[in-house]
């Protein structure tokens, strides 16, 4: 497999938007923020003295004093919301040198959550999240081959370039492991870091199935409300992220139900569960990317009756509908809920995308039958 080519897919919105203001870029831990950050600086290096890591502890005395290195054209400070008045703190340099000095703004966290006190900075800023590898940034040709090793390596930039099994069980551990016992701990306060560890451990045996809050907070013997916080950690600390139904006049939705997903798809243990999450991961990449560089509303959901027809995605856009997606990793039939579904909501175009090779469709209820490769080509994902 080749190497991903460079710069990333938000190199050229990024660029643009510092040109006149600030620019937070947020995203999973180890999705590859700091390479990408450094490479708008005219040495990518982390010595760079453009380059302010709060973990560092030499770099904290000159920050808190208000000192930045002279005569940088752009600053990048990483993983700063770890100090509580971070916001406070970014906000006093941009209005004292944004005329002269740009600043990028990266964290593993939800930089447009972590709001601990302090000034707004509202209007100073442009937000972005970076995704894994896509298929289309790992191959521009995108082959089965590609596709493979995404499923079995998952799209983050260390396991997926070096491609080696035990690699990728290490480093998956490592990783939870810190955004646990580091990540969770700087920002969080949480005590019971054990019973998190179990969450997580039963977490991927659900994704893409309807997440019972009331089954998880009997396994693991704690509150709902504590279950639902948990949750919520994880989906702030870019591992997980839950898609909400679409309810549509003519059909009997279901409305409280969610299904979750993980931000590394290569946790799910089954193939078919997988997939799933890497499709919910390529379609959530394509909303937010619409969303931080057009600004338009976006939303992932899922479509589902109380008689259990599903269709596993739906993106809306401005709250309208503009495609729904089905699953399947054969080569299938049609299936009866995306025809179902297609006569009874607002819903404009259907794709049953799947890992083989056929291309079909029904033009009677406008159902397209694809290959996921295919599928990202054509729907231009980033």
């Amino acid at each position: 497999m080749k190497t991903p080519a460079l710069p990333r897919y938000l190199q050229g919105p990024v660029h643009e938007d510092l040109q006149a203001k600030m620019v937070f870029v947020g995203g999973p831990r180890q999705v590859g923020k700091t390479t990408f950050a450094l490479s708008f600086l005219d040495k990518p290096h982390l010595n760079h003295p453009a380059y302010l890591n709060w973990d560092v502890p030499q770099v904290r005395p000159a920050l808190l004093k208000g000192e930045l290195p002279p005569n940088q054209p752009l600053v990048v400070f990483d993983e700063i919301h770890k100090f509580a008045r971070w916001r406070n703190l970014v906000k006093g340099f941009y209005d004292r040198y944004h005329s002269s000095t740009s600043f990028l703004v990266t964290g593993s966290a939800r930089l447009d959550y972590y709001r601990r006190g302090g000034d707004s900075l509202q209007g100073r800023y442009h937000y972005h999240r970076l995704h894994p590898f896509s298929l289309a940034e790992i191959e521009k040709t995108a082959s089965p081959k590609d596709v493979d090793h995404l499923l079995r390596f998952g799209g983050f930039p260390e396991p997926c370039l070096r491609g080696r099994e035990k690699h990728w069980r290490r480093w998956q551990r490592e990783r939870l492991q810190r955004v646990i016992y580091d990540d969770i701990r700087d920002l969080e306060n949480l005590r019971e870091v054990s019973l998190m560890e179990l969450l997580l451990e039963e977490l991927p045996h659900r994704v893409g199935s309807p997440l019972s809050v009331k089954n998880l907070k009997e396994t693991l013997q704690v509150a709902h409300d504590t279950v639902e916080r948990w949750l919520a950690i994880l989906e702030r600390m870019y591992v997980c992220f839950r898609i909400p139904p679409y309810g549509a006049r003519r059909i009997r939705a279901v409305k409280k139900e969610q299904k979750l997903y993980f931000w590394d798809w290569s946790q799910c243990p089954d193939d078919g569960r997988r997939f799933e999450n890497l499709l919910a991961c390529q379609l959530l990449k394509y909303c937010h990317f619409l969303q931080d560089t057009e600004g338009y509303k976006m939303e992932l959901r899922f479509v589902r009756d109380t008689d259990k027809r599903e269709v596993d995605f739906v993106v809306l856009q401005e709250d309208k509908p503009t495609f729904a997606v089905e699953c399947k990793t054969g080569e299938r039939e049609i299936s009866q809920a995306a025809r179902y579904f297609r006569a009874r909501t607002p819903i404009k175009r259907f794709f049953q995308v799947h890992l083989g090779r056929k291309d079909f469709g029904d033009a009677d209820v406008d159902v397209r039958v694809l290959p996921f490769t295919r599928f990202c080509k054509e729907l231009r994902l980033p």
